[in-house]
């Protein structure tokens, strides 16, 4: 057994490592900011020690796992280095630990979190499976054979695994913090399929996947006929039971599905689940099941009835324009008769500059909006605009403070959008006293 101090452990990927680490039987404690995150209650839930920041955490018999958000000079990990305790970065340790199973990355740059979600929520129930998930779930026990993992491409951090499969959903410019442009993201993906060892999959529709090589099979899914697994006779079902479809392999029927969700975005997310699964003969009857109660995962289409003023309101990780988009087509597709209020946190300052057109084009598509100050994050915490930038490119959007929550109480018998990867939880959590406070 050996003890693992996380340096930043209410991280989505850290607290997932960590109850990974906790069910193979180590020691795990770790440590953050006051701030309570999402991420806690499962940490919680499973009895691991959390701490705040201070270099008396370090002791000589740790192994420390450091954040990436986190310096080489913060407190913790310079105590360790200056100790000799031996300090591994997240995606390094992540690395070493695949290489103890038969590795499955997720990757992409959309659409990863749900898609390794579904995945391990099928796989497990055919191969004994541990998973790290990044909605900040994470499972291991002695038995598992299988590793399937979020696979982050910020950085690019995911060429520091060598995996035997993996999943690749989708390629669009992001993180314009590190990356250059477009063909620099392309570049990095292009490395990672040139690393993987036994096959990569692959959505086809996506035109700058088509131009990655591998030295291993490429099997491809999407909507159009040229791909290798194929949806045909979507139907998104009115009764709120989420989505029928058929799939075709090279123009063969394999198979009819349901899943619970809505939007294009989870069919083809679904598609990636079916030809791993095909790939690895997992039998077609378990797919099927599997597929069909799924329920997702944290912070992705969360749903919550807010029966005072029937509402529905959705909580959702959407920080890029391509997400925030599919979240509002998929929120019409099962709400095709309420009224769609988008209430978004932009996330870094060089993500919404770089995106500012693209966001104002993807939330003009709901019926009314609403924008909360610019999330900085642990690695960026300045910049030169304001949220009033984006709010002047969105015909009659508004800004949302704690102190004008009350205004969402006007939208009777609609969809409350609230989107963001940064604290938004917290506009969310104070609508729900006001709407308790007016109830007394």
């Amino acid at each position: 057994m050996t003890k693992y101090h996380f340096v930043g452990i209410k991280g989505t990927g850290m607290s997932a490592l960590a109850q990974i680490l906790q069910g193979l039987h180590h020691e795990v404690q770790g440590s953050d900011y006051d701030k309570r995150f999402f991420t806690q209650r499962a940490l919680e839930d499973k009895k691991i020690k959390l701490l705040p920041f201070t270099e008396a955490n370090i002791s000589s018999d740790e192994v420390v796992i450091a954040g990436n958000a986190f310096p080489d000079q913060h407190e913790e990990i310079s105590k360790a280095r200056e100790m000799g305790v031996p300090v591994y970065r997240y995606y390094d340790f992540l690395g070493m630990l695949a290489k103890n199973y038969t590795s499955v990355a997720v990757t992409g740059t959309h659409g990863k979190t749900s898609t390794t979600g579904l995945l391990s929520f099928v796989f497990k129930a055919f191969a004994p499976t541990a998973y790290l998930i990044g909605d900040g779930t994470g499972y291991g026990d002695d038995k598992s054979k299988y590793f399937i993992w979020e696979s982050c491409e910020y950085k690019r951090h995911f060429l520091h695994a060598d995996p035997d499969y993996c999943l690749i959903t989708n390629i669009e410019f992001d993180h314009s913090d590190y990356y250059k442009d477009l063909d620099d993201v392309v570049s990095a993906f292009q490395e990672l399929a040139l690393k993987v060892k036994k096959a990569v999959f692959a959505c086809g529709d996506n035109e700058q996947l088509q131009m990655i090589k591998s030295n291993v099979p490429m099997i491809y899914y999407g909507f159009n006929e040229e791909n290798d697994f194929q949806a045909r006779n979507v139907h998104f079902l009115s009764d709120d039971s989420g989505t029928e479809f058929d799939v075709y392999i090279r123009n063969d029927f394999y198979g009819h599905f349901k899943i619970s969700g809505y939007g294009k975005h989870n069919v083809l997310n679904a598609l990636a689940v079916i030809s791993f699964c095909n790939y690895m003969s997992v039998p077609l009857e378990l797919v099927q099941e599997r597929l069909a109660k799924f329920h997702g995962v944290k912070r992705r289409f969360s749903e919550t009835k807010l029966v005072p003023k029937d509402q529905i309101m959705i909580d959702d990780y959407a920080h890029h324009p391509t997400e925030i988009r599919v979240t509002i087509d998929a929120a019409r597709e099962k709400y095709p008769d309420r009224k769609l209020v988008a209430i978004f946190q932009p996330h870094t300052y060089s993500r919404t500059m770089t995106f500012m057109d693209e966001f104002a084009a993807a939330l003009a598509t709901a019926d009314d909006v609403y924008l909360c100050d610019i999330f900085g994050s642990a690695r960026e915490k300045s910049g030169k605009l304001s949220i009033h930038d984006l709010q002047d490119r969105i015909d009659g959007a508004h800004i949302l403070h704690n102190s004008t929550i009350d205004d969402l109480k006007q939208y009777q018998h609609s969809v409350l959008l609230f989107m963001g990867a940064g604290d938004i939880q917290k506009y969310q959590t104070a609508y729900k006293e006001a709407l308790e406070a007016s109830a007394l």
